[in-house]
């Protein structure tokens, strides 16, 4: 049977997580949703009760979408879902998983991948963080939890742009990307969104697509190329920005190569930084070129799970080059990428 695709939605507190869920769930889209909620917006759902215990409460909803909340342990929560799915009292074809607003995203999604029941039901398909544009630019400064939600993200959804001063919105847009060049960035004020813009992203498949923000990469080369300049430098440096200022605990970094890896020497140093740096590694992603391979490599991560898949071939009009991501907490950028550039042959 198909693994079930889930999303986690994530995002700080009155960001505006239920007022997408709310529309996802109420919309005439065709498809059958369960949402596990940790905790109840304040807009009540009226619909039947199917199914209530002291452990969950299961509402279907009109459009034939299933809403579950939560007060135990989100694993017995998705088994649970998965059982009655497998014996035909449920049906649905997706998951979305709502965190608490204080919620660090990362213990969620490597459940689907440490609990051998879940992995077995379920597919992670990717993690929503839903950003308040108004006050999002405070929560980031103040708040380490805001700032780890955008770092998993596989899609920010910016929210309540239309009331938030045009020149803050730029300015969050751009720290957002430099903490997470991975993530499309798209608004959404009032939960207005293309589903397809939420469900079905792939966002955790072993693929050899990496997008990466073309601003982002322009940008470090601006910065390695002035980092050249010496104490007698006379050039003027225009990438000198007001938002410079705000620092994140949360950042992000890019290798590239246009020489292949040598595999040892990749494996062995990929798996000490992982066992030392891990906790600090929020996502981490490639697209590798290994000496003598034919095809890319694939691989990518969350803490210290990392998994490598065989990409496709490298094309004839495709020059080979490996190119590399990594998201997280005051990583060491220095010790990464001269230990990558040691690894090449």
């Amino acid at each position: 049977m198909a693994l079930i695709p889930a999303t986690i939605l994530t995002g700080f507190l009155g960001a505006g997580k239920t007022t997408l869920l709310n529309r996802i769930l109420q919309e005439p889209h065709g498809h059958k949703i369960a949402v596990i909620e940790n905790e109840f917006g304040q807009e009540g759902i009226d619909n039947d009760i199917l199914v209530q215990d002291s452990n969950e409460q299961i509402i279907e909803m009109n459009n034939g979408c299933v809403c579950c909340t939560v007060r135990g342990d989100l694993i017995a929560a998705l088994t649970a879902l998965a059982e009655k799915r497998n014996a035909g009292a449920l049906q649905f074809d997706h998951v979305v998983i709502e965190t608490t607003g204080l919620a660090n995203p990362g213990p969620v999604a490597q459940t689907f991948f440490m609990d051998d029941l879940v992995a077995a039901h379920y597919m992670l398909d990717a993690i929503i963080t839903v950003v308040d544009a108004v006050h999002g630019m405070r929560q980031l400064d103040q708040q380490e939890e805001a700032q780890r939600q955008v770092g998993f993200a596989d899609k920010i959804l910016l929210s309540k742009t239309d009331v938030a001063d045009a020149a803050e919105v730029a300015e969050l847009i751009a720290r957002t990307r430099r903490m997470n060049p991975r993530a499309a960035i798209l608004k959404s004020d009032f939960g207005k969104v293309p589903l397809d813009e939420v469900l079905d992203l792939r966002g955790f498949n072993l693929n050899d697509k990496l997008e990466i923000d073309p601003d982002f990469l322009k940008a470090e080369e601006e910065e390695h190329h002035h980092g050249e300049c010496d104490a007698h430098c006379k050039h003027h440096h225009r990438h000198e920005h007001p938002h410079l200022h705000h620092h994140d605990d949360i950042q992000a970094f890019v290798f590239k190569s246009e020489r292949p890896f040598d595999t040892m020497k990749l494996d062995e140093f990929l798996g000490s930084i992982v066992q030392i740096y891990g906790p600090q590694m929020l996502r981490y992603k490639g697209v590798l070129w290994m000496q003598n391979a034919t095809r890319k490599v694939v691989f990518q991560g969350v803490h210290q799970m990392m998994g490598t898949d065989l990409g496709a071939k490298w094309g004839e009009n495709e020059t080979p080059q490996s190119k590399m991501v990594f998201i997280g907490k005051d990583l060491p950028k220095d010790i990464f990428i001269r230990g990558l550039e040691q690894c090449l042959v």
